[in-house]
């Protein structure tokens, strides 16, 4: 799933600008820089205290609150992202919500996911409606990562387990190369077959690494299972816990 990598728009973390960079890579194109986010906060935080001295006379001319919406560090809430890409006319709804019954049956079918765990926010993103084009545009990692449609659901059920907030995006995105160039080439070099393979050999990957151990001779063995497995036609892997699942993220963005 190389061939869409040219195409694709991210950018590398930068201090803690990880939601400029997500919202970015969710556009795809330097649209918002930490100004641009700075005054939305401030705008929120302004609108906040006027709500709140309304409602409250005691608090009219009080010193202004710490902002909720923003930090010293580089951090923006929700709320910054949520305004952010109102200007977009795109909406972001609660992964667990009523609304989003959908995306938790197929989550391939959506556009777009954004994660946020503490400081940190993120972008899942399906490019040229096809959902064999999903790439993780995490800008801690070395760069894109493309996702199968399976592991795709897998993905997004480990990050809730582990305490994410996440995201459904909803709307429509600006232009961008990479979707143009998806669009015409749904599936990488014109094959199902490509993608089918990738999605075997991940299978077979993660459960052959993670093969319960109980002596060194076992644990070494691991590796040259995996490839075994990933290369027969034939066989079948068992599908992968949620526990294993969630080992193998740690250990991979550890």
């Amino acid at each position: 799933m190389s061939d869409l990598l040219p195409y694709l728009f991210w950018e590398k973390q930068e201090g803690y600008l990880c939601a400029q960079h997500c919202l970015n890579a969710l556009l795809q194109g330097e649209y918002f820089t930490a100004v641009d986010l700075s005054d939305i906060a401030r705008d929120l935080d302004e609108a906040e205290l006027a709500a709140l001295n309304k409602t409250d006379e005691h608090n009219e001319g009080s010193e202004a609150k710490k902002s909720q919406n923003m930090d010293d560090t580089g951090f923006f809430s929700v709320q910054v992202l949520v305004n952010a890409l109102k200007i977009w006319n795109i909406d972001i709804i609660p992964y667990g919500s009523e609304d989003c019954v959908d995306a938790r049956i197929h989550p391939e079918n959506e556009i777009a996911y954004i994660c946020n765990l503490h400081e940190h926010w993120f972008t899942l993103r399906k490019f040229g409606n096809s959902s064999l084009r999903w790439y993780n545009l995490d800008s801690v990692l070395k760069g894109p990562e493309w996702i199968s449609q399976t592991y795709l659901g897998m993905l997004l059920t480990q990050l809730k387990n582990d305490g994410y907030s996440i995201f459904v995006v909803k709307g429509i995105f600006p232009p961008c190369q990479a979707d143009d160039y998806a669009t015409s080439h749904p599936e990488a070099n014109g094959s199902k077959k490509s993608a089918d393979t990738d999605e075997e050999m991940l299978r077979a990957a993660i459960a052959a690494s993670l093969l319960p151990t109980n002596d060194i001779q076992q644990e070494s063995s691991s590796s040259s299972q995996a490839e075994i497995n990933s290369q027969s036609t034939t066989s079948s892997s068992p599908p992968p816990t949620l526990e294993e699942l969630r080992i193998r993220r740690l250990a991979r963005f550890s």
